[in-house]
């Protein structure tokens, strides 16, 4: 079965095809982002914000796409940080814009400045 294209933010949060299999723990957290690439020569900016993050990279909402394994500048607006990332995947479309799968170049547990659970931790569910 496919899943469906159209996906609200508080959805994008629902475990997506593939999702069950990760490397750390995610955080669902709101913080502003800006993304830059250098595109066929142009500068290309966006503005974003994250759905979940994880010490490995985050989920983002965008107005703007960007295809699978286009390399970018992330910062943090909350710190000024910034980050090389890269897309993993074909983002999904939604309401609000489209979900973006990004994944730091290496990952780096302090760049969101937040404790994230420990290893063995499971959701109640609620």
């Amino acid at each position: 079965m496919t899943p469906p294209k159209e996906l609200s933010a508080d959805r994008a949060t629902a475990l997506l095809a593939g999702e069950e299999r990760r490397r750390s723990q995610r955080v669902i957290i709101r913080v502003p982002v800006a993304l830059e690439a250098t595109i066929l020569g142009q500068k290309v900016k966006a503005d974003a914000f994250t759905v979940a993050v994880n010490i490995h990279g985050a989920m983002v909402l965008c107005q703007r796409s960007f295809d699978a394994e286009v390399r970018l500048e992330m910062r943090n607006e909350r710190t000024n940080e910034r980050i090389g990332v890269r897309v993993t995947r074909a983002p999904r479309e939604s309401a609000e814009g489209y979900l973006i799968p990004l994944e730091f170049v290496d990952p780096s547990p302090r760049f969101w400045q937040i404790s994230f659970p420990p290893e063995n931790w499971k959701s109640s569910g609620l």
